[in-house]
């Protein structure tokens, strides 16, 4: 009976993390477009529930953050993924939803292997919260650079950009926006998920 209990707790609070990442989408606060490319806001729900709920958890946030960014590829929300849309459905797909999926699971696990390390609870929340927010860039822009960089489109902004060569054109066209989304949401997701993995004690 404890432990039916327990996991209706975890699935209420799998699924206000869900709901909580949609609103976020819905109502404008997931993202804030910033060139061809949109700092993201929907990795913070992902890092909370990956710091206090494990790795599974993690993994389903992110599939819920790929289903939108996907449904952006589809309906024409995001310009830069529907232009990938049309160069190759399959690895729009990979680059939405795989991407986040991996950064969703890591997440969680290198929380738990933090937390080995961080016996209080005094840091490691912050640090897995960063990661979400830093492997949500690397693993996007890696795919993207990995899959798509000879295409017409991302040829055009590397162009504009001057870029010399892939790391180049990375570092350019995430720029501050990464830098600003690695600090906002990394260290509020880090927080928030330290009070709530406190109140769950």
């Amino acid at each position: 009976m404890q432990h039916k209990r327990t996991d209706l707790k975890a699935m209420t609070r799998l699924g206000l993390l869900v709901a909580i990442e949609l609103v976020m989408k819905a109502i404008g606060l997931g993202s804030v477009p910033m060139g061809p490319l949109y700092m993201s806001f929907l990795t913070l729900p992902i890092a909370v529930g990956a710091v206090t709920m494990g790795p599974v958890a993690g993994l389903i946030l992110g599939a819920v953050f790929g289903a939108v960014s996907f449904y952006d590829a589809l309906t024409g929300g995001s310009a830069m993924t529907s232009a990938l849309f049309q160069v190759s459905p399959l690895h729009t797909f990979i680059l939405c939803v795989g991407t986040r999926l991996l950064m969703g699971l890591c997440v969680g696990l290198i929380y738990e292997a933090l937390r080995r390390l961080d016996k209080k609870g005094n840091w490691s929340c912050i640090v897995s919260a960063m990661c979400a927010t830093g492997l949500n860039t690397l693993f996007f822009m890696g795919y993207l650079v990995l899959a798509f960089y000879q295409c017409d489109y991302v040829q055009g902004l590397v162009a504009a950009n001057g870029a010399a060569n892939p790391l180049v054109f990375v570092a350019l066209l995430v720029g501050v926006q990464g830098v600003a989304e690695f600090l906002v949401s990394g260290l509020l997701g880090g927080i928030v998920a330290r009070a709530v993995e406190r109140y769950l004690k």
